[in-house]
């Protein structure tokens, strides 16, 4: 996995071990239920991270931040605007900020094995755009490791669209990201992730156009990093490509070999090609929620909805619970012979540009809070207190 070119961690030495690293954090939640995108649900995002500001962490630089991010709508209208290339119409086109090398050559090299990728994949590159970045505030940690940013638009070379185009891509993406000096946060036909080893109060200033009013959005996932006994990393931040999680995976190290075991037999008549291409499923050097979220689009892009694919990786605790609805426990009993539990203290907000929702771990030993106001907004929380609602 890229992470390890954009990332101060180091190498198993001595007791140290990245593989048992452990983070805890902040994770909120902001969406309308109308569905209408406006820049206010990404500001009330903003305000909700900035306010998680104990959450997160830094070592002993202040201002090179454990991470910081924000998932969103892709903003239709304001890249129409800026960019000087067309783009198909909302959901026929694909968007990722990518992280590359720093090296101005070796950025320029993959950005080149790229476009022979996407061919492959059946995937046209539209263009590409210089991410605006404003990395003043940056500590010298954060600076050292800090990747190059560019944005890639990609469209389907027969004009695929929705679901079917978020498969090419991401086949595209696994490729490129275990074959190249490269990590994308996202690459979706309708989410975008800005996210980096910044703190809370940095990540508007990093990424200025999260101030533009032409950044709509009707969702908006926001997560402040704590990484506890880990090493930070602008990879590694929240959130994912579907998830922003609170807590911790502890069963994860059996989760990745059993997933490992199956891929000897996986296959999706919904994934394009030999699946054999994009493994492994689960990268190597990855957090808990990294891993999480891998398997989590992996189940979803083979033809799951999101959370069907949420509740067989968190079931609740079903077995001995008399009071369960039978269809309920015959949903858990027949998943538990398909794949087993990821469990631990979490809580997991998810969405696909569509659906946004949250689950707590079968203990509920990371509870959250939401509120629903009677102009339908939604909020939810790690804590009380990240937004004033009169």
């Amino acid at each position: 996995m890229a992470i390890h070119h954009f990332s101060a961690v180091p190498v198993a030495q001595g007791l140290y071990d990245p593989k048992l690293e452990k983070d805890a954090c902040g994770v909120a939640m902001v969406a309308t239920l109308t569905g209408q995108a406006r820049h206010e649900i990404v500001a009330l995002g903003l305000t909700a991270l900035r306010n998680m500001e104990h959450r997160g962490a830094s070592g002993a630089e202040p201002d090179s931040g454990d991470g910081a991010g924000i998932l969103i709508r892709i903003p239709d209208r304001f890249f129409r605007e800026v960019l000087p290339f067309p783009l198909p119409e909302s959901g026929s086109y694909g968007v990722g900020i990518t992280f590359l090398p720093a090296n101005e050559e070796k950025a320029a090299a993959v950005v080149k094995d790229l476009s022979a990728l996407a061919d492959e994949e059946g995937l046209s590159i539209l263009g590409w755009r210089e991410l605006p970045i404003n990395s003043s505030s940056l500590g010298a940690t954060a600076k050292s490791v800090m990747p190059t940013f560019k944005q890639i638009f990609l469209s389907g070379a027969k004009q695929e669209s929705g679901l079917i185009l978020d498969r090419l891509l991401f086949c595209f993406r696994k490729r490129a990201e275990h074959s190249q000096e490269i990590y994308f946060p996202s690459l979706s036909t309708q989410t975008l992730v800005y996210k980096g080893m910044l703190t809370t109060g940095q990540l508007e200033e990093f990424f200025p156009e999260l101030s533009d009013k032409r950044v709509e959005s009707p969702l908006a996932l926001v997560h402040s990093r704590f990484s506890t006994n880990t090493f930070p990393s602008w990879p590694l931040a929240h959130p994912y490509r579907y998830i922003a999680h609170n807590g911790e995976i502890n069963t994860v190290k059996g989760n990745r070999n059993w997933m490992r075991a199956r891929e000897a037999l996986l296959d999706s008549a919904l994934i394009p090609g030999n699946i054999k291409r994009i493994f492994p499923i689960v990268s190597e050097g990855g957090s808990d929620s990294a891993s999480f979220d891998e398997v989590l689009e992996l189940l979803y892009l083979g033809g799951r909805s999101l959370p069907h694919a949420m509740l067989m990786m968190i079931p609740e605790a079903w077995e001995n619970n008399s009071t369960m609805d039978k269809s309920r426990r015959d949903f858990y009993a027949f998943h538990s012979s398909l794949i087993e539990p990821w469990d631990g203290p979490a809580c997991v907000t998810f969405t696909d540009g569509h659906q946004v929702g949250a689950v707590l771990d079968r203990n509920g030993l990371r509870p959250s809070r939401f509120w629903v106001t009677d102009e339908g907004l939604v909020v939810l929380a790690s804590e009380v207190g990240v937004l004033d609602i009169p």
